[in-house]
């Protein structure tokens, strides 16, 4: 059911233990075995449950985290509140409290970034936009400075050192981060580096997907990925010697981030689709 997009693996043993699917016109049991082929019919209930499910689109400003509160930031589900809902939101759509349960984030923003967060009680879209088989896009506008430094300790984040190497190998290479290219960066970076940024960097072991890399403006990156490592834009940008100034994540597949005001929220429409 879940491979088939009809539910969460959650929803699924939900409706199975409730007797809401049948298969072949026989109540399904939990843990039972079906070809490809077979008919899968769902109890309006389950229809119903799911229906009362909503996704909500977050621009979510700097300082907050997409989870749980960590190293005394707040979450982003707590500007999720009547007050902060954009005034030109038309999905019919009203606010009550219960919509908080279960409203989890469908992908990372880092603490330090800032753009388009969804938060999601449907397992179906978290399994489009983060399950093991996801490809969705994710478009960034990166605001960067040149440094002319490449810092190779990026390539490994996974390690709680990586802070500690990152400084080391700033030293090493002295950096000198109080003076990189901040204007017209453009123009002095070399086009060979920007065809690594697209294919040919490796994070924590393993080759990056190709991505999709222009300048948008002599200061600003337009970046697309179909991945999300940890960190990922700021950690490709400084092994190619770019200092990230700014990262605001814009859209996700289809759903853009439009006109939705910084620290506000609106609900995706029942017609809009990742």
């Amino acid at each position: 059911m879940a491979e088939l997009g009809l539910a969460s693996r959650r929803e699924a043993d939900a409706w199975i233990g409730n007797g809401w699917i049948k298969v072949n016109g026989r109540v399904a049991e939990m843990g039972m075995q079906v070809a490809p082929d077979v008919r899968i019919d769902i109890d309006p209930r389950a229809r119903g449950q799911q229906a009362q499910q909503v996704t909500i689109l977050v621009h979510k400003p700097l300082g907050l985290v997409s989870g749980q509160a960590e190293d005394g930031h707040t979450p982003a589900i707590t500007l999720v509140q009547p007050q902060n809902r954009w005034e030109q939101d038309n999905a019919r759509y009203f606010f009550h409290p219960s919509q908080l349960r279960s409203l989890v984030p469908a992908g990372r923003l880092d603490v330090d970034s800032t753009g388009l967060l969804v938060l999601t009680q449907d397992g179906r879209v978290a399994r489009q936009l983060i399950g093991e088989d996801a490809q969705m896009e994710k478009e960034y506008l990166v605001r960067v400075a040149y440094t002319g430094h490449a810092n190779p300790a990026a390539e490994h984040s996974a390690a709680a050192t990586y802070d500690a190497r990152a400084q080391v190998a700033r030293q090493l290479s002295r950096i000198d981060e109080d003076d990189p290219v901040s204007a017209d960066v453009a123009s002095v970076f070399p086009p060979e580096l920007l065809a690594r940024l697209r294919h040919g960097l490796r994070l924590d072991g393993q080759a990056l997907k190709p991505a999709s890399v222009q300048w948008q403006n002599p200061e600003q990156l337009r970046i697309v990925l179909t991945e999300g490592k940890k960190r990922q834009i700021r950690r490709m940008c400084e092994l190619v010697g770019l200092k990230v100034v700014g990262l605001k994540r814009v859209r996700i597949g289809r759903v853009m981030l439009g006109h939705l005001p910084l620290g506000q929220w609106r609900y995706l429409a029942p017609h809009e689709k990742f």
